[in-house]
């Protein structure tokens, strides 16, 4: 479904809805996916965003106005992951999430094929991916047990030494202690974020750990009480992540309002705190460093509290 005003207006050139408002195409779809649920179907939505579908079917010799097309395109397994159920939902409520699960898997398709570009050629490919996916599923829990009570957004930013590709990823979490929720592990404790968007920040620093790219990763804080956020930041260096001093996380939030990214006013920061080190099986054939020798990587930083 077209799930934006300007996406609907964009494909809407080849008759594909009728003579009707965007309004009236949700009410319209709305309707007809309840009317599917209640035969007892199983419901999968998808975004069908104008540019990509255009491009599916000059792939694959579709004509856009086919009805075929739009059926092939729902089918297509590019975008991967787990479908988007729908559930009975208003569509209204509903679109933000299926716009963000939408980008999520976007991003998740691109740092697979960065990540695998990385690894492209090497004899012992399969062993250094295990390798990077578990360095970055350690980093990724060292960063949620690490965020303290609160509700917290992680940002990351990279770009290849080579190609100078950048990736993008973010992901958002809740924290809470003492709560029933369960960890990882298993037992009691804090929570701990999954969904598309932790998928695509964890493939996004793995395909930047295994291109030994450079960028940042920021941490903000929200805590109940405080007006203003409190941010934490690694930076990342060859592959490896190390903690920001604070002016270098001030420097970050500097540059990413530069670049037009949504920045908290009057946030604190902190240094990062110390995150688990890159194991020398990460790195590329011929390239182990001196720091990988010597520390595996990400080194050490202040306190997570």
């Amino acid at each position: 479904m077209a799930a934006e005003a300007v996406d609907f207006a964009c494909l809407s050139r080849y008759g594909l809805f009728g003579r009707v408002t965007f309004e009236a195409y949700l009410r319209r779809t709305e309707t007809q996916l309840r009317a599917l649920r209640g035969q007892g179907l199983e419901v999968h939505l998808r975004v069908l965003e104008p540019a990509d579908f255009e491009d599916f079917c000059e792939e694959f010799g579709f004509e856009p106005e086919d009805r075929e097309a739009r059926v092939a395109y729902a089918a297509d397994p590019e975008l991967v992951g787990r479908p988007f159920v729908y559930t009975g939902e208003r569509l209204a409520e509903l679109l933000p999430a299926l716009l963000a699960d939408h980008r999520a898997r976007v991003r998740i398709s691109i740092a697979c094929a960065a990540l695998l570009a990385a690894l492209e050629g090497e004899e012992a490919a399969r062993p250094r991916l295990t390798a990077v996916l578990g360095h970055v599923v350690e980093v990724y829990l060292a960063l949620v047990a690490g965020a303290a009570e609160g509700r917290h957004s992680l940002r990351l930013r990279s770009h290849g030494p080579e190609d100078g590709e950048e990736l993008t990823a973010a992901a958002e979490f809740r924290a809470e202690t003492g709560g029933a929720a369960r960890t990882a592990g298993g037992g009691r404790g804090r929570p701990f974020v999954g969904g598309h968007e932790a998928e695509a920040f964890c493939v996004t620093l793995a395909a930047a750990i295994a291109a030994g790219g450079a960028g940042e990763l920021l941490l903000l804080s929200f805590r109940a009480g405080r007006g203003t956020p409190l941010v934490r930041g690694w930076l990342l260096v060859e592959g490896r992540l190390r903690p920001m001093t604070v002016p270098e996380v001030f420097a970050a939030l500097a540059a990413a309002a530069a670049r037009g990214m949504p920045t908290p006013g009057g946030a604190s920061a902190r240094p990062g705190f110390a995150l688990p080190l890159r194991p020398v099986t990460c790195s590329a054939p011929g390239s182990t460093s001196a720091a990988d020798a010597a520390d595996g990587g990400a080194g050490v930083g202040g306190s997570p509290t």
